[in-house]
């Protein structure tokens, strides 16, 4: 049976530049952000019980999910994040863990689970081993600020909404320092991809 990896980081970290180089190694990844858009889809069961718990509110005119508006009012108050989690994650879990089974049975040697919530959802136990992309509080709230033209407050929330990016890393079973170059980081990930058996292929860059 093929490794299962569960792929995380914090918000601004970088995780999925680490996941495309995943990809690119042509292992498969189970992406929860993906799937989490897709349960919220009109009509669906989760896309209801948001709208009937947060109000019509959080849609677009469209009817869509705003999902910033939403984001906004669960990033501040701790029981409505979870309010919303406790609503969208069941949905999540289910979808990933028919992908991940799906890519195991059809003989794949590993598969990516990415996971942005993977210790705060405490869906570690879903993999085999875990990986977390670092890099250090300082650039990781100036990553943020620039990528989202947030204030220092406002990407603090944001942060902090989050186990800490050094909690993480020590939970881990191996971290990519994601501070540095592309290519240190894509090194970084084939050490830890061939020391775990899943890449054998040489090394060509």
């Amino acid at each position: 049976m093929g490794l299962v990896i569960g792929l995380t980081g914090s918000i601004a970290t970088g995780k999925s530049t680490i996941s495309k180089m995943i990809k690119s190694f042509q292992i498969p990844v189970v992406d929860a952000d993906i799937i989490s858009r897709e349960v919220v889809e009109i009509g669906k069961p989760a896309y209801l019980k948001i709208v009937e718990v947060f109000g019509e509110g959080v849609l677009n005119e469209d009817g869509t999910l705003n999902r910033k508006s939403l984001g906004n009012i669960v990033f501040k108050d701790k029981d409505k994040r979870g309010q919303l989690n406790g609503i969208v994650h069941p949905e999540v879990r289910k979808e990933m863990v028919r992908q991940r089974d799906e890519y195991l049975n059809n003989g794949e040697r590993a598969v990516v689970l990415d996971i942005p919530l993977l210790f705060e959802s405490k869906l570690n136990s879903y993999a085999d081993r875990t990986l977390v992309v670092y890099v250090d509080e300082d650039t990781q709230l100036k990553r943020l600020m620039d990528r989202d033209g947030s204030s220092e407050e406002e990407a603090n929330y944001r942060i902090n909404s989050q186990i800490s990016i050094k909690e993480k890393a020590h939970l881990a079973d191996a971290v990519i320092d994601n501070s540095g170059t592309l290519e240190s980081s894509r090194t970084q990930l084939q050490e830890v991809l061939r020391e775990w058996g899943v890449l054998n292929e040489p090394d060509l860059t």
